[in-house]
């Protein structure tokens, strides 16, 4: 257990501060992602160190593209949820049953170092264990590891000027498109606006971006809504975000509903391209829209389909010498 950053005392209690739930915490009770409690009048997280899984894995299946491409990165994650809602129902009782292994920070960065890897991933919602992503990422920083921040972007904007001096890379993922109503139906959340306050405080910080889009079958797969978000995201950040369409599989909460046919997927895709978005891929479905290709001359820069192969200059198309939008070494 470790005191929380991030909170306030008020009159019988504490104000944790960390995400946009803003929860006010009586003492002996806990916050709404459980994993923060007030004993004493003072906030403490319960789940400093103690992780649910710790894996390396290929960066592309984050999934990131453009950050680091081809290379490993380890893989963390913890329990605490700061979404609920029957989307996630099934998740959290799977959580539930997961074995816990206690590390301290240092412990996470010698593994990075033995796995060879080139950065570490704070994955699931890295906020609900922010203390220790955060002292890892320090250590990260000294063991000239990247450090990559996984979120539905529910989170604060403090918390993330803090965090953003060791931060190279953040994931967002989006549901739905964003639809408002999806959100306080199956997630519980009335008010979206603070996922796009995250995305402009993390591009303010001047940390890459990558954003995933989770298309649900029926519930969520409105090709509008769609197109509004990549609007959104190229009018209110820019268009060389990587822009990831996810098709939905059952094992969420709900649990009734068939993966999201292909054509789907393609149309949201499609949608993304014509709202102005220039690298759009279908991530975790076999497709050509695997792969990066340039935006100025359609030439084939980075094939994932099989063998990762990378046909680019340093960070430019080897045909017209355009700039892409990535990191490498």
């Amino acid at each position: 257990m470790s005191e929380a950053l991030f909170w306030s005392r008020e009159k019988n209690g504490v104000r944790c501060n960390l995400c946009a739930w803003n929860c006010f915490i009586a003492k002996g009770k806990k916050g709404y992602c459980e994993v923060r409690e007030n004993k004493n009048n003072k906030l403490f997280s319960l789940n400093f160190g103690k992780l649910t899984s710790i894996e390396t894995v290929e960066i592309e299946k984050i999934p990131l593209f453009h950050f680091y491409p081809g290379t490993k990165t380890l893989s963390i994650k913890s329990f605490g949820r700061n979404l609920r809602g029957q989307f996630f129902a099934n998740e959290i009782l799977k959580e539930k049953g997961r074995e816990i292994k206690e590390f301290a920070p240092e412990d996470v960065v010698e593994e990075a170092e033995k796995e060879r890897v080139r950065s570490i991933t704070f994955g699931g919602d890295a906020e609900v264990y922010f203390e220790f992503a955060y002292k890892v990422a320090r250590f990260a920083h000294r063991s000239n590891l990247a450090t990559v921040f996984c979120t539905h972007g529910y989170v604060e904007e403090e918390p993330i000027k803090k965090i953003a001096k060791y931060l190279d890379a953040a994931q967002i993922n989006i549901i739905a498109s964003a639809d408002p109503d999806f959100y306080k139906r199956f997630v519980g959340i009335d008010d979206i606006s603070p996922i796009f306050t995250t995305l402009k405080q993390l591009r303010k910080q001047r940390v890459f971006i990558e954003i995933t889009n989770l298309i649900v079958t029926k519930l969520g797969d409105n090709l509008e809504l769609c197109r509004k978000l990549a609007e959104r995201i190229n009018t209110e950040l820019y268009s060389e975000i990587p822009f990831h369409i996810l098709q939905f599989h059952p094992g969420y909460g709900l649990l009734e509903l068939p993966k999201t046919p292909l054509r789907t997927l393609e149309k949201c895709a499609e949608e993304a391209r014509r709202a102005g978005l220039r690298y759009v891929y279908i991530s975790n479905a076999e497709h050509e829209l695997n792969n990066t290709y340039c935006y100025n001359c359609r030439e084939l820069l980075i094939s994932r389909r099989r063998k990762l192969k990378i046909r680019l200059i340093g960070d430019r198309c080897p045909t017209c010498g355009l700039r892409i939008n990535l990191v490498r070494e």
